[in-house]
């Protein structure tokens, strides 16, 4: 699909100056070395993808986009569509565990609406930017069209423009869609050639009996799709808006150096897709936690990620994300506000081993 402008061609690299500088003033703080093990590691990326020594994720944007999926013909799902625009109804009222996370962080939080099946109501917190009535059915026809693709990442694009020009200093996307959990898996077996019994969960609690229709309909997906791991075809074919959106949201944060912190499957789904399209990307994600979603471990793998936490969490809307997000900062406070060793009249190396 050579057709569309590759705008994610160039990425920069992080600021290799002021992770020198960040790891010289770890080596300085009144601890052991390496005694706050990952958080120093986190400290140290976020100063070279900031471009400063002492970085800050005080200002945090979260973009949930939501869409409708076809392939719920199939009985994919434990609930209907017209849970979707429920759910976008419960963002807009604050109700959603994203908007309760989004707000006890002090984060700001945008809603784009990328096209459901039922009408949803205008509201002032829910951007309109609906590109159809849902996606086709993966398991009968592509999802998309190329120019719902270019229209699907530009929307998230858009979202990362929004978030850099707003001053934030991490991202964080979110999603949700009834179906979305078949239509990742979709894309993650096209995209590493697995098998779908690898990859597919039962996402929103879908019975026996629905995990058998899941799995037929990826594979009846599969072998429609045939043998291209080209990943806008993959998107194009077996993805979903949001999908595709997030994949542009990554990727346009790290033009603006904007670091982002990844959710759970779904949101892994579209990083891998991303990562294929521009693997200079990694050096801007971080993973947030392993989603109890059953194919979320072999997607880390493949995208040589060592998430943050693990607490059997598989809601998403960005959720996982929003609740690691205290660690990134509890690491920023930990490197911007610790005595160095001169400050605090101790002798290097005379620190206790604790």
């Amino acid at each position: 699909m050579s057709s569309m402008d590759d705008w994610w061609r160039e990425l920069p690299m992080p600021d290799r100056q002021a992770a020198a500088a960040a790891g010289e003033r770890q080596a300085q703080l009144t601890k052991p070395p390496g005694s706050l093990g990952r958080l120093e590691q986190l400290a140290i990326r976020l100063a070279a993808q900031q471009a400063r020594s002492r970085p800050a994720v005080e200002r945090v944007q979260v973009a949930v986009f939501a869409a409708d999926h076809g392939v719920c013909a199939e009985g994919v799902s434990a609930f209907p569509q017209a849970v979707t625009v429920q759910m976008l109804q419960n963002f807009a009222h604050g109700g959603a565990a994203i908007s309760v996370l989004a707000r006890d962080l002090g984060a700001n939080l945008e809603v784009i609406n990328l096209g459901t099946v039922e009408a949803c109501a205008t509201r002032s917190m829910i951007r309109d930017e609906s590109i159809g009535a849902g996606t086709g059915n993966i398991a009968r026809e592509p999802a998309m069209s190329e120019a719902q693709l270019r229209q699907a990442m530009a929307s998230g694009r858009a979202a990362a423009n929004r978030a850099a020009a707003n001053g934030a200093e991490l991202f964080i996307g979110g999603e949700m869609g009834i179906g979305n959990t078949t239509t990742a898996a979709a894309v993650a077996c096209a995209l590493l050639d697995a098998e779908p019994e690898t990859l597919i969960g039962r996402g929103t609690g879908v019975d026996d009996a629905g995990l058998k229709r899941k799995l037929a309909a990826v594979r009846r997906a599969l072998l429609r799709h045939g043998e291209t791991r080209e990943p806008l075809a993959v998107l194009a074919s077996l993805g979903g808006f949001e999908i595709a959106a997030l994949a542009g949201a990554m990727l346009g944060c790290a033009r603006h150096r904007l670091p982002v912190l990844v959710d759970g499957f779904i949101v892994s789904a579209a990083a891998l897709a991303a990562l294929r399209l521009q693997p200079a990307l990694a050096d801007w994600l971080h993973f947030s936690h392993r989603s109890d979603e059953a194919g979320h471990g072999r997607l880390l793998q493949a995208l040589n990620a060592e998430p943050l936490l693990d607490l059997g969490m598989r809601l998403g809307e960005g959720s996982g994300a929003a609740v690691a997000l205290p660690l990134l900062r509890a690491a920023c406070v930990l490197h911007n506000s610790m005595a160095t060793f001169a400050e605090a009249g101790v002798a290097d190396g005379d620190t206790p081993d604790h």
